[in-house]
């Protein structure tokens, strides 16, 4: 059986509102944990009007709050944004607070632009760079062992939170067998680096004897009808085509026909590539290929779906897709 699991943007629709989708939040990952997935993640990004996800922590413990069991995590902190100690505080401080349910999900992109990132940490190329290092650090901090330094993480020391890396291209790949620790992928908005990526992550863990744990991500999309999703995705491309062309702005509600250029079409069909839409019955074999073919641990969907009960409804499709698949 594989596992399946939830990454919340936090996304803001046009004409909604931080508040509401924030609480859009919790009845999603509610209805997640009654559905049967094992995380559910939130990813930092900042200056974007469209993603409410920036303070990932306070998130992750408002929603480890109004869930139960289900765990939650980060996918993910972009640690080259902060000092490693006050991470290992605040994920430390989620772990006394909900024992054996946190996830400390890591990645070396900035999350915003180049610009944002300089604001957030003026260090932060010199951080980038120290990304093992830093990982590193975050172990020892979280480690028991760690008890006799000069500088300590309380909260956090002793938790042993789980860490993933993260990544878009192939260089996470290498510190995540490096350090024989989970991997998961972007491959909802950046696919292009997927497969190699997997590759040199499975071999090099083979090669150090250790254990690989990999998942990937995509957009899900599902509905009764494929016109009807097909119709709904169109906020993910619409959306993809704002990156493009530098427009900044809220998730777009969907539209029966795009105009754009044909080289920003397929510029941006090649970012959403790894987009699944559908009914349950004609997107079931293709995920099973996809599961297949990249050898997945666990399967992780991200929706950025205009409607909050359209994407109740395409979380509660995919449950009943992936439950078919399991069994």
């Amino acid at each position: 059986m594989i596992p399946y699991s939830f990454l919340d943007l936090a996304i803001v629709s046009e004409g909604s509102s931080i508040p509401e989708t924030l609480q859009n939040s919790v009845e999603l990952a509610q209805t997640a944990e009654k559905l049967g997935f094992t995380r559910y993640w939130f990813a930092e990004h900042h200056n974007m009007p469209s993603v409410a996800s920036s303070a990932t922590s306070v998130l992750i413990g408002h929603i480890a709050s109004k869930t139960e069991k289900m765990r939650i995590g980060s996918g993910g902190i972009m640690l080259p944004n902060h000092s490693p100690l006050v991470i290992a505080e605040h994920f430390g401080t989620l772990a006394s607070l909900f024992p054996n349910r946190i996830d400390l999900g890591l990645g070396r992109a900035p999350g915003t632009d180049q610009l944002t990132a300089a604001a957030l940490n003026p260090n932060f190329h010199d951080n980038v760079r120290r990304f093992p290092e830093n990982v590193i650090k975050l172990q020892q901090y979280f480690s028991s062992r760690n008890a006799n330094a000069q500088v300590r993480a309380i909260p956090g020391e002793g938790t042993d939170i789980p860490i993933w890396i993260l990544g878009s291209s192939t260089d996470s790949a290498y510190v995540a067998s490096e350090f024989g620790l989970p991997y998961a992928f972007a491959s909802h908005f950046a696919p292009a680096q997927m497969i190699p990526a997997f590759d040199i992550y499975k071999h090099n863990c083979k090669a150090k004897q250790v254990k690989s744990y990999n998942m990937a991500c995509v957009n899900m999309v599902l509905a009764d009808t494929v016109e009807e999703a097909e119709f709904i995705a169109s906020s993910i491309y619409l959306k993809f085509l704002g990156l493009v062309r530098n427009q900044r702005s809220y998730l777009p509600p969907p539209v029966h026909e795009i105009d754009w250029e044909p080289m920003e079409e397929a510029y941006v069909k090649n970012m959403a590539s790894c987009t699944f839409v559908g009914t349950k019955e004609t997107v079931k074999p293709q995920l099973k290929e996809f599961i297949n073919r990249l050898g997945l641990d666990e399967i992780m969907i991200t929706s950025s779906i205009y409607k909050h009960a359209d994407k109740l409804k395409s979380m509660q499709l995919f449950t009943d897709m992936m439950v078919e698949l399991n069994n």
